[in-house]
């Protein structure tokens, strides 16, 4: 599959949006059930996340778009935000070659949360280099830089790649 990397327009939005809500649709029935809906992410909260700078990047091949990847600076950190690829286009690697880029985007440490339960998704980022943060400063990494409710702070996970150093951690998670 050959795809090209490129900052996302305001003409892929709709599409994005269906790879994000397609994709989620994995959740269902391994996250907490209180945490779920449908649609995953409605388009009020898609463009809220914009607004609150996230950077989205897409996967495309030709017209079609196979993968959404965002990224945010927070100041010390970068984050990796609501990364979905197409199912049908999982496990080809457009997951890791958008994880890449947008990684290639920012010299700082870079973090990434996701649920605990999402096994698969843990594995992916531990495929690509990323590490699980201890569960003592993961709360504090969570509460600092995303603005999530506390019962997804209970049931999430947070992972750092090798720019982070768990003395760095330490520091970032405010302790």
């Amino acid at each position: 599959m050959q795809f090209l990397i490129r900052e996302i327009r305001q003409a892929d939005m709709e599409s994005a949006l269906a790879i994000i809500n397609d994709a989620a649709k994995a959740y269902r029935g391994v996250i907490p059930s209180d945490r779920w809906r449908e649609p995953y992410m409605p388009g009020d909260e898609f463009e809220n996340e914009i607004a609150n700078g996230v950077t989205f990047w897409v996967a495309e091949d030709g017209n079609n778009l196979f993968g959404v990847m965002g990224i945010q600076d927070k100041g010390e950190v970068a984050l990796i935000r609501h990364a979905y690829i197409k199912p049908g286009a999982q496990r080809k690697g457009v997951g890791t070659k958008l994880l890449l880029h947008v990684m290639s985007l920012t010299d700082k440490p870079v973090l990434v949360g996701t649920w605990a339960d999402a096994t698969w998704a843990i594995d992916f980022y531990w495929r690509n280099g990323f590490t699980v943060v201890p569960s003592s400063l993961k709360d504090g990494l969570l509460l600092r830089y995303w603005s999530i409710p506390a019962r997804q702070v209970e049931t999430s996970v947070v992972l750092a790649d090798k720019r982070s150093d768990e003395v760095g951690l330490l520091r970032l998670a405010g302790g």
